[in-house]
């Protein structure tokens, strides 16, 4: 089963979002199998929800991510995972030093279009932040889609 990780700061704002994205795009586009798609944070409060403002702009786009629980990077979790997925270069860097066994699994999201930016974190920010945060994950993974999905289907990762 493929399985992919998205990883931010607290794992209550872009992650989940990414997540949730890339869930229903997968069901919507009938890609066939069974995949794994979650999030984590590189810092974070173990079980608190996602951000009131990433609910919302969810919900607008008609995906429910209210059952999401944040939770922590970290060797146990990230072995099961084919593609991980950073919001931020500075994520991406500090998880390849922190687990090199598992750098040649870990990029930036933008790195999925051929490019390098991060996602600003919108947390504490207006409503707004919130929606320009979704509009560039979305981008990304509508522009990045087939690449995701080659990375996560012809990994060699453990549980493959």
């Amino acid at each position: 089963m493929p399985a992919i990780l998205f990883v931010c700061t607290a794992n209550i704002c872009r992650s989940p979002i990414a997540m949730g994205m890339l869930r229903n795009m997968l069901a919507e586009k009938h890609v066939e199998g069974d995949w794994l798609v979650e999030s984590a944070g590189t810092w974070g409060l173990e079980g608190d929800p996602a951000a009131a403002g990433s609910q919302a702009v969810m919900n607008y786009l008609g995906i429910d991510i209210g059952d999401h629980r944040a939770r922590s990077v970290d060797y146990d979790l990230l072995q099961h995972f084919d593609l991980i997925l950073t919001m931020e270069i500075g994520q991406k860097e500090a998880m390849r030093m922190e687990f090199p066994e598992f750098s040649d699994h870990i990029y930036l999201l933008s790195e999925m279009t051929g490019q390098k930016h991060d996602i600003e974190d919108p947390y504490g920010g207006p409503y707004s932040g919130y929606e320009q945060a979704a509009e560039d994950i979305q981008q990304y993974l509508t522009n990045g889609f087939d690449t995701i999905i080659h990375l996560a289907s012809h990994s060699n990762s453990k549980n493959s």
